[in-house]
């Protein structure tokens, strides 16, 4: 066997991140806190931990407008880029009934009244503990 092929070896860095991604409870209150701030409305934390392994933390919150649905989904999302997230996905921003944006380890939900009326996910996830965000 040649030594010279074994002693070659390519190095491949990989992107760290700038700073260190806080808990994901401290983001979800974050996005609570950053919904309340831009008049939400009956804006909920659900621990979904001990519900489902795909995420940790839902946000449900209702804007009463399609101007302020996507302010309170432009808001959260600048708010949580602030602390070094990075949103995966967003649906339903067009339409404006429903957006959701996904962030991994937390799942905002942005509503209009009558959407979250029909769908009523915390009744769906009744099992899910709900979070004191603002003492959080």
């Amino acid at each position: 066997m040649n030594t010279a092929t074994l002693s070659t070896v390519t190095t491949v860095s990989v992107p760290q991140p700038t700073r260190p991604l806080s808990s994901a409870l401290h983001r979800a209150c974050v996005a609570a806190k950053t919904a309340a701030d831009n008049k939400g409305r009956d804006i909920l934390v659900l621990d979904m931990r001990s519900c489902t392994p795909l995420f940790d933390y839902f946000i449900l919150a209702t804007g009463s407008s399609r101007r302020q649905i996507h302010t309170l989904a432009e808001e959260t999302d600048a708010a949580l880029r602030a602390e070094g997230d990075t949103r995966l996905g967003i649906e339903g921003y067009e339409a404006s009934k429903w957006i959701v944006q996904d962030y991994g380890d937390i799942i905002i939900h942005v509503f209009d009244p009558d959407t979250r009326d029909y769908y009523k996910l915390e009744e769906l996830w009744a099992d899910a503990k709900k979070v004191d965000w603002e003492r959080e």
